[in-house]
């Protein structure tokens, strides 16, 4: 038997402030998609943005359903939405963010699995990698450069052929 460890890197912000122009656009676009969410469910409203290699955004929210599991989280929106708009322009980055009734959720937000699996496959149909900006309450942010970095085994379309 072999024992291995898999490291997941991240930057860690204090302040959102401290990144570049561009990501602190991205940040504000997830806060601001973050309102349109559909959450009376769970109370739990999430905003995501993601930014184009043409420099378009596109962003999402989450959207709740009364018949679980019909509802679609805020990441798979904003990805989506991108992918059925400018089908062959990859994505660089996404951001995400949470609201919860009283305040943005405490620390940063890291995606569901679900999510983490349809980033990796617009990643891989990108061919470029995807940084993920995990924003929380106070500004604090994670940072990765890769879907890889938050889905360490991942299954990807290697596995069907």
């Amino acid at each position: 038997m072999k024992k291995r460890e898999i490291k997941i890197e991240f930057a860690e912000y204090d302040n959102s402030s401290e990144l570049d122009d561009i990501d602190i656009e991205l940040v504000e676009s997830a806060k601001e998609a973050v309102k349109s969410s559909y959450s009376p469910y769970s109370e739990f409203a999430v905003g995501a943005a993601v930014r184009l290699a043409n420099g378009v955004i596109v962003k999402g929210s989450n959207q709740e359903n009364g018949a679980y599991p019909s509802g679609l989280c805020a990441e798979r929106v904003a990805l989506f939405a991108a992918g059925s708009q400018y089908p062959n322009v990859a994505v660089e980055a996404i951001a995400i963010t949470v609201k919860t009734e009283s305040s943005y959720h405490k620390g940063p937000l890291a995606p569901c699995g679900a999510c983490c699996q349809v980033m990796l496959e617009s990643e891989t149909r990108g061919k470029r990698d995807m940084k993920i900006i995990m924003h929380g309450e106070n500004n604090s942010c994670y940072v990765t450069s890769n879907v890889r970095s938050v889905l360490p085994f991942a299954f990807d379309s290697d596995f069907l052929k």
